[in-house]
């Protein structure tokens, strides 16, 4: 059993190596896990995954070697340990639900059943009332409905009923090819360091104070530092409203992270594509619009440029003088966005819109021939991958 899922978790593409699954399994044989299927499942994923991008991976793994079911469909009693599954019902049902599972002569005649059932099925069954399958109403299965029932291999539940719920994955949305939360963006952000010691002297060096003072008879001789921090300076630009709307909360994500890691910030917003100013609250923008030409001249070119937006527009708001949808814009976008390019020469475009729909819009396309095909997805690895182009 624990062999199947190590190879599995190799198949799919988790890097675990024999030094890991060895110390799993000395870890089982000094029990760890104390026969809890919640204990295995978190020691197993300490010993098994090292980056938590591969968090989602173990899950579904996890779930389909444990769960109960083969992948071809099978059923097999001795897939599902009967002692764990008797001391996890103990420890959450309420005693409201053990009452229900009386109902059903008790959890013992349901675990019993269970084990005939599995012992018994040759195949997979759909409806019905007592083998275990699918939209049927047997007490063991996926989709169907029972007061009380043990739910296997079903994605998520339907009438809230389940006894346990088997193959449950806790971590989703961690995988590298999908879009992120604001914890997994600063992981992603990181990689866009470089520290320095800036400012006024708060933190304490504890070498140099042991050092000073061994040098000075013992008297006490304390030395302080600046903090280290991150000096890596960011110019973020914003594509805000039309179709940008249905990205808002992953923006807002990416936004918040990027505060949060780099201590020099500056961010601006535009619509669609870069043109003769730029705003800082949508709110007055017409009112209060700062020159593009004027935040060229005041970041030095030492800055990193992060431009999010989806790029889905007219191509002639990038190519054409009076192509924006909102103004006429003496220039075309795409001199401006030469002129950006050409100051800052770190600069990446982070797109929200999902990389399989890029080759469908022209725009898109013209976008990233300008940024040298510096353009990626807002995923994790793509996050990465943006980082990596302006270190």
């Amino acid at each position: 059993m624990f062999l199947n899922l190590f190879t599995e978790l190799r198949d799919a593409g988790v890097p675990v190596s024999i030094k890991e699954y060895l110390m799993l399994l000395e870890a089982m044989e000094r029990g760890v896990a104390e026969y809890s299927v919640d204990n295995f499942y978190y020691l197993s994923r300490a010993a098994l995954v090292k980056d938590e991008r591969y968090l989602d991976r173990f899950d579904r793994v996890f779930g389909q070697v444990f769960k109960g079911l083969e992948a071809d469909g099978g059923l097999e009693a001795q897939d599902i340990p009967e002692d764990w599954l008797r001391r996890l019902a103990e420890k959450h049902l309420s005693e409201e639900e053990k009452v229900q599972i009386e109902a059903l002569g008790g959890f013992e005649k349901l675990m019993e059943t269970l084990r005939k059932r599995l012992a018994e099925q040759e195949k997979r069954h759909q409806g019905g009332n007592k083998w275990i399958g699918t939209a049927g109403t047997s007490p063991f299965g996926a989709y169907g409905y029972n007061p009380e029932g043990i739910r296997i291999g079903q994605h998520e539940s339907r009438h809230r009923r389940a006894v346990k719920v088997w193959d449950k994955r806790e971590f989703k949305n961690l995988a590298d090819d999908v879009e992120l939360g604001t914890r997994n963006i600063k992981v992603a952000l990181r990689r866009l360091r470089r520290f320095a010691r800036e400012g006024a002297a708060t933190e304490l060096d504890l070498a140099d104070t042991i050092r000073s003072t061994a040098g000075n008879g013992g008297m006490l001789d304390i030395k302080m530092v600046p903090e280290r921090h991150n000096a890596v300076k960011v110019l973020l630009f914003f594509d805000v409203g039309g179709s940008m709307d249905d990205h808002i909360r992953v923006c807002e994500e990416l936004f918040s992270a990027a505060r949060a890691e780099f201590k020099h910030l500056e961010f601006y917003y535009f619509h669609n594509c870069l043109y003769e100013s730029v705003w800082k609250d949508s709110r007055n923008r017409w009112k209060n619009k700062i020159p593009t030409m004027d935040v060229l001249r005041t970041y030095p070119d030492d800055y990193k440029v992060i431009i999010v937006g989806d790029a889905t527009m007219s191509p002639y708001e990038i190519v054409y003088p009076g192509g924006s949808v909102e103004h006429w814009n003496e220039e075309a976008g795409e001199v401006w966005m030469g002129r950006l390019l050409d100051k800052f020469h770190k600069a990446v475009w982070i797109n929200p819109q999902p990389e399989g729909r890029w080759g469908y819009y022209e725009s898109l396309k013209i976008m990233d021939r300008l940024m040298d095909g510096r353009m990626y997805p807002l995923t994790l690895h793509g996050i990465d991958d943006a980082m990596r182009a302006l270190m």
